[in-house]
């Protein structure tokens, strides 16, 4: 079958490279899927590069994360009903190739009323926003204040949001990223190009207390949201787009008495309770169907075009995601 697969650790576009390997055999538990697109994910890149929490045996790792596909067969103790089945898997290994494998106990089927572009991307950062906010505890009426918010993730925690009542200051770097985000229903979106952004974010919640941030940047950025928190505020650690450390000065850490915790997308979801799981993904699963919460694609590459994929990905002002296909 044909791969998108790295042999070192380095820039994705340098290192990436189309290759044929053997289709694997699913084993106990496991069912193979037959890939119709996978997106390219931040985590992804930052695997590539040998940065990220897992790292993949070399030479001959296959990048990917998430896909939806058709289940092509399944493995010893798994129900050949599945065989046919369009789903998409999260959390995998290998998903950028024609078939990959996934545990069969985390797969999920995918209505007809979701897309292929939709549900190649419906688990890793939706999902994650689902459960980045049931992290966060906040409940409606209540504030909270995110950067990147026109990233995957960002956007899926604001239209989520939205959704459940909600408000959320939704920072961004440029000033085209607000009106990408109005054209999508989000509101309260701030550009931090503007010198005076902070009084905005300050008219917007009306002096009300923000509960929660969500940095997914570091450096200053960092202490641009520790300063905005109310009162016995959180501030979530999502990433750090810009390598830097968090850049937090200790007065208002002190005096508002916040708290500062760091969120891992594979580890939360890992731990959730499986009723827990259940219901995030079918509220999830509703909002996508209704088209409560869109997911934008960039565009679609073949395995072949996987370096012109990768840096259409790293490409800045893009509006949705760079999917894969076989």
């Amino acid at each position: 079958m044909r791969t998108a697969s790295h042999d070192v650790f380095g820039e994705p576009q340098d290192v990436l490279h189309l290759a044929e390997t053997p289709t694997p055999e699913p084993g106990k538990g496991q069912v193979l899927i037959r890939m119709i697109l996978s997106p390219i994910h931040n985590h992804d890149i930052w695997t590539v590069r040998g940065s990220y929490g897992y790292k993949p045996p070399l030479p001959g790792a296959v990048g990917g994360s998430e896909a939806v596909g058709t289940v092509e067969a399944v493995g010893e103790g798994v129900d050949s009903a599945l065989i046919g089945k369009r789903v998409t898997a999260a959390g995998v290994h290998g998903a950028w190739a024609e078939f990959f494998l996934a545990p069969a106990a985390g797969l999920v089927p995918v209505p007809d009323a979701i897309s292929d572009e939709a549900a190649a991307q419906l688990i890793a950062m939706p999902f994650s926003a689902m459960a980045l906010l049931e992290f966060l505890g906040v409940k409606p009426n209540q504030w909270i204040i995110q950067n990147t918010a026109n990233g995957a993730v960002g956007k899926a925690v604001a239209m989520l949001a939205q959704a459940r009542g909600i408000h959320v200051i939704n920072l961004v770097r440029r000033d085209e990223g607000v009106k990408e985000l109005e054209e999508l229903g989000i509101k309260n979106a701030v550009s931090t190009a503007q010198n005076d952004w902070r009084e905005t974010v300050r008219t917007l919640t009306g002096e009300q207390p923000i509960k929660a941030g969500v940095d997914s940047i570091g450096g200053s950025a960092s202490k641009d949201i520790v300063e905005l928190l109310g009162e016995d505020g959180l501030l979530v650690s999502f990433g750090s787009m810009t390598g830097e450390p968090m850049q937090i000065p200790s007065g208002p850490v002190i005096f508002k008495q916040l708290t500062i915790k760091g969120f891992w997308g594979s580890t939360v979801i890992g731990t959730m309770e499986p009723d827990t799981r259940r219901r995030l993904i079918g509220e999830l699963i509703q909002h996508v169907a209704s088209g409560t919460i869109v997911l934008p694609v960039e565009g679609v590459y073949g395995l072949a075009d996987i370096s012109q994929a990768v840096k259409a990905s790293l490409a800045s002002g893009k509006s949705g995601k760079v999917l894969l296909k076989p």
